[in-house]
This record gives structure tokens, sequence and C-alpha cells, in this order.
């Protein structure tokens, strides 16, 4: 996976034949007692010295992935538009600084549909933010969630379930990572023998949960299910050697994974 060109608020690589595109939504600040224990225990005062503040808090980068095959555009997360801190909603600028029309994006595919990641689907004026949107992918597990979510109501009659292992593109699969929420899904990107993994929220604190990836998050609908599949898919990727693209890494938030001692390092590609 090859860095091609980027700006403030967008990185766009090579994978294969595709361009994969970070694009920044922006970020959040988050007090530590998200960052959870075994057993949903907070640290307290014994934050481990590793975990990165910014003014004592959590500082979460929120970020989409666009994924382009010839002229395909298939944007995965959409950010969080107007909908929670006005820190986040810079999907829009993102897609102009990387020359991308909104137009183009006719396919959406949600890891899973918490605010900062299904939102975006309504711009802050409440127009459509993609408005040749065409196919919209929500995890089976989450219609209901979906459903009930007055802000996308209007995209309903649009929305279209999908099942671990179903393919949502030529080379896009999803893959089941449950525990965040009920059908959390990461897409497995595949092109010329190169492979990513669009991961949602894997992992929300990136200084501490790579090193210690059964340290879970106080938004996990399971934590005891979150930590072991962050566990597997950590694995997974270090063993075979993919990149991965996280919605809550650093931005641009793409890198690769290794094993080291008892847990896992980040290097940013």
């Amino acid at each position: 996976m090859k860095k091609i060109e980027s700006g403030k608020n967008y990185t766009r690589y090579a994978l294969g034949t595709l361009a994969v595109v970070a694009l920044r939504d922006g970020y959040v600040d988050l007090p530590t007692n998200r960052l959870r224990q075994s057993g949903d225990r907070d640290f307290g005062a014994e934050l481990p010295p590793q975990v990165q503040l910014v003014g004592g808090k959590l500082r979460l980068s929120v970020n989409a992935f666009l994924v382009i095959d010839n002229s395909e555009h298939v944007l995965i997360d959409t950010g969080a538009a107007n909908s929670w801190e006005p820190t986040m909603g810079l999907l829009p600028d993102a897609l102009a600084e990387a020359g991308i029309d909104r137009n183009l994006i006719t396919t959406v595919a949600l890891t899973h549909t918490h605010e900062d990641h299904a939102h975006g689907l309504v711009a802050a004026d409440d127009s459509d933010s993609f408005p040749e949107l065409a196919r919209l992918y929500v995890p089976q597990e989450e219609i209901q969630l979906f459903d009930g979510n007055e802000r996308v109501a209007r995209f309903r009659g649009r929305r279209t379930p999908f099942l671990d292992g179903q393919q949502i593109g030529p080379n896009i699969t999803a893959r089941a990572a449950h525990g965040h929420e009920v059908g959390h899904t990461a897409y497995e990107v595949s092109s010329a023998g190169e492979t990513v993994f669009i991961w949602g929220d894997i992992v929300h604190v990136p200084s501490i949960q790579f090193a210690r990836p059964e340290v879970t998050w106080g938004f996990d609908t399971n934590q005891d299910q979150a930590g072991a599949t962050r566990l597997r898919m950590l694995n997974h990727v270090a063993r075979f050697g993919h990149h991965v693209a996280g919605a809550h890494l650093d931005f641009p938030g793409v890198g690769a994974v290794a094993k080291r001692g008892d847990g896992f390092s980040f290097q940013p590609a």
C-alpha cells in the first residue's frame, strides 16, 4: 500500500489497481473513564503513562475511507456531520480538497450505525450529502437500529442489509467484527495481492489498545466480545501482513500491525 498524495484533510493511497482515500471528518475529545479494564472498571488514577492525552482528555480522530475502483466510488462510513461536536463534520471539505465530487459516490457502506459513522449521510444544511446515492449497506444485525434513527429516516427505503462474508463490490468483502456494536463490521479490500482491512472501531485509543488489546471502550455494546474481536483481528492482520484503516486511529489512520511481546505495535503507512 503506497501513499500517493496528501493534504490537510485527505491522504490517497494505491492498493493494487485501486485507490483508497483516507478522509478526515475531525476529532472528538472524551473523558479518560471511557477506557475500561476487565470487569468494566475505570483506570482512575492508575491510567497507564503511555496513554496520550490532550488537555486531560482522550482525543479520537474521526475518519472515513473512500475506495475507488475505476469509476466506482464506495464510501465506508460518513462521519458525524453536525450531529455531535463542532470539531467534526469536515468530510465534505476533505472530499473537495481531494478533488472528489460528492456526486460520484453512489455506494455507502457502514461499519455500524453510531452517529460518527452514519449521521454524515445528512449534510449540515439537511440536504443529502451524496445526491446520487444508489446503494446503502447496513449490517443485518443493525437494521432495527438504523430504522429507529430519525436523522437518517429518509434513507430507510434505500438501505440494504448484508451478512458476514458478503461482497459489496468486486474487491470488497464484509467481515463480521461484532462487539463494539451488535453488527459492527470490517471491510476487507483486496487488489493485486494487497489487502487493507477498513475496520471501523476495532481500536479507539491506539496509544494503549495495540499493546494491550484487552483494554475495552465504554461505548462497546459487549466489552468481552469487542476485546475478543480486537485480538482476533490484530492476530490476523499481523500474521498475513495486511494493512488496516481505522476510524479512530490518528489521521490518516492507515498502517501495518506487528506482533510485539504479549501485544502488538502499529506503524503508520
